[in-house]
C-alpha cells in the first residue's frame, strides 16, 4: 500500500515555506535599507575615526586655563593651522565626540543630538566642482555615533522644523562628501524660513567670497543654546530648551557662522536668531563671537584680536 503524501502546513491559508521565504525577503530589505542609510558614514575618514572626549578631563596645559581642546588627529586639514578650538569647560554640551568626514569636520553632543560646530576649509577649485555637482542625497542618522546620543529621522518627522545643514550641501565637490553632508550628526532644527531664505544667503554669501579672492578659507557653523548662554537674560525655567521627537533633539535658539580669511587676516560671523521671522542683519566681529560662546576659535593664530572684520 502506497503511503500517502505528508499534508503540507498551512498557516492562515498559506504554506509554511511561503511564509518563511517573505520573512527571509524581509529580512533582507531590511538589511539593505540599513545598509544604504550607513553607507556614506562608512565612508568617512580613516578608521572611522571618532574620539570620545571628556570636558571634566582635558590635557593639563588646559585645564588651569578653563579650556580644553580637541584632537581631531584623523583630519586636522579641516582646521585653520591644524589647531581646532579650545573649548571653554562648561559652554559646552556633554557626551562630546569627534566625527571626521572627506570634506568637514564635527563635534558632536550626545546630549543635544547635534553637532556643536562643524568645521570645514573652502577653497576655489573645490567649489568650482561643487558648482557641477548637482544636489543629492539623502538624510541618514549616523552609525558611529551610538544609539541613544544621535539623531533619528522620526525625531524631526512632522515638528515644522528643517533639518539644516551646518555644512552646507552646496559646498561639496563630490559624491561622497555630498551623501556624508546627509548626516543628521550635521543637522540642527531649523527654522523652515530662515534655512531657506537668509541662512541659504549667508552660505551664497561665503561661497562668493572664496570665488572672489581666489584662495581658501576656513568655516565654523553651530548651533547656539540659551542653557549655555551664562549672559542670557532669561530664567532657567524660561531657557529651558525646546526638543523634538522621542529621542529628544535639543532646537537652537541661534545659529553662527565664522569665516577666517588666513591670507588677509579678516574674520566675521553671522549671527541669526533661529526664528521664521529672522531678518539679514551685518556680520558680527570674532571678539564679539568669542565673547558670547566663550570659544577660542583660532587658537593657532598669534593675536586674533588685530584680525579685521568684514566691511
Amino acid at each position: 500500500m502506497r503511503a500517502l503524501p505528508k499534508p503540507k502546513r498551512i498557516v492562515k491559508g498559506k504554506p509554511v515555506a511561503a511564509l518563511l521565504g517573505r520573512i527571509v525577503s524581509l529580512a533582507a530589505s531590511w538589511a539593505v535599507l540599513c545598509t544604504a542609510s550607513s553607507l556614506a558614514s562608512e565612508k568617512a575618514a580613516p578608521n572611522n575615526a571618532m574620539v570620545v572626549l571628556q570636558q571634566d578631563k582635558p590635557q593639563s596645559a588646559d585645564r588651569q586655563a578653563g579650556y580644553f581642546q580637541p584632537r581631531f588627529s584623523a583630519c586636522r586639514q579641516h582646521f585653520p593651522n591644524g589647531e581646532p578650538p579650545r573649548m571653554a569647560t562648561g559652554r559646552s554640551p556633554g557626551n562630546l565626540r569627534e566625527l571626521c568626514f572627506e570634506a568637514f569636520a564635527i563635534l558632536h553632543s550626545g546630549q543635544t543630538k547635534t553637532p556643536v560646530w562643524v568645521a570645514q576649509r573652502l577653497d576655489p577649485e573645490e567649489l568650482a566642482k561643487a558648482q557641477q555637482l548637482p544636489r543629492s542625497g539623502r538624510f541618514y542618522p549616523e552609525a558611529r555615533l551610538p544609539f541613544a546620543e544621535r539623531a533619528s529621522l522620526e525625531d524631526y518627522q512632522g515638528s515644522g522644523w528643517d533639518r539644516g545643514h551646518m555644512a552646507p550641501a552646496g559646498d561639496m565637490a563630490s559624491e561622497i562628501a555630498m551623501a556624508q553632508s546627509f548626516s543628521l550628526a550635521n543637522m540642527v532644527p531649523q527654522a523652515p524660513e530662515l534655512n531657506r531664505n537668509v541662512w541659504a544667503d549667508y552660505e551664497k554669501s561665503t561661497r562668493r567670497y572664496v570665488r572672489r579672492v581666489g584662495h581658501a578659507v576656513y568655516v565654523f557653523t553651530g548651533p547656539v543654546y540659551a542653557d549655555f548662554d551664562p549672559e542670557s537674560s532669561k530664567s532657567a525655567a524660561e531657557s529651558s530648551t525646546k526638543r523634538l521627537g522621542k529621542g529628544g533633539v535639543w532646537v537652537p535658539r541661534a545659529i553662527f557662522k565664522l569665516v577666517y580669511d588666513p591670507i588677509s587676516q579678516r574674520a566675521w560671523a553671522y549671527w541669526s536668531d533661529n526664528q521664521n521671522d529672522t531678518k539679514a542683519a551685518a556680520p558680527i566681529s570674532l571678539r564679539l563671537l568669542q565673547q558670547r560662546l566663550g570659544h577660542q576659535w583660532l587658537p593657532g593664530v598669534s593675536d586674533d584680536s588685530l584680525l579685521h572684520s568684514k566691511d
